[in-house]
């Protein structure tokens, strides 16, 4: 199958960026310092909408009807799973799916995708105004990682945590008080700036 050198990234509002511009978006950010790399990726392709659980990124995967193989496959999803009060075995469920998927879109490479954790809204203005409990948002974060980083790593795909990037810089969000700005986005870009490379290197 021909290689399409480009990043295909999946998600939900982290991956589209909501409240940033779209040459802030992390998959834009890392497609260019790849680029700045001397890696000729085309602009990646951006399966994500604000609001999306993991059923709902599956339904808009069929739709997309997507063809296998990308040079990177990323996948960022459950934030939505956990705020409507799905616990982590039920987004395991969700999950498991998408990761096989994920895989096939890489041509079969598991080391070609890379699994970004939830970040922790809870530590955001947003949540604070809005009276949720941070303490119990973080620990449901953390299972609903734990659950995905167990299959991602059993698959031998590429965990690359930004969860405690999303704590350590809960002062750099976009004007919604709940969503990360451009900075934060640069934080996790050092992170998965490396896990990338590593995945180009293994084509």
């Amino acid at each position: 199958m021909p290689l399409q050198k480009r990043l295909l990234a999946l998600g939900d509002s982290y991956s589209i960026g909501e409240g940033v511009a779209e040459a802030e978006r992390w998959p834009v950010q890392l497609t260019a310092a790849l680029r700045a790399e001397g890696c000729p990726l085309a602009a990646p392709g951006i399966i994500a909408t604000t609001g999306w659980t993991t059923d709902e990124l599956a339904a808009a995967m069929d739709r997309a009807a997507l063809a296998p193989a990308f040079a990177l496959v990323s996948l960022q999803i459950g934030v939505n799973d956990q705020y409507r009060g799905r616990g982590a075995a039920a987004l395991r469920e969700g999950f498991r799916p998408l990761l096989v998927r994920a895989i096939v879109l890489a041509g079969g490479t598991t080391r070609r995708v890379l699994v970004v954790s939830i970040p922790d809204w809870g530590v955001t203005p947003f949540a604070r105004a809005g009276g949720h409990d941070a303490a119990r948002i973080g620990a449901e974060i953390d299972a609903c990682n734990a659950a995905e980083r167990a299959l991602t790593e059993a698959a031998g795909a590429c965990w690359v945590d930004v969860t405690g990037l999303s704590r350590a810089a809960a002062a750099e969000l976009a004007a919604d008080g709940l969503h990360p700005g451009p900075a934060q986005y640069r934080r996790w870009l050092k992170a998965l700036l490396p896990a990338a490379r590593a995945a180009l290197d293994e084509r």
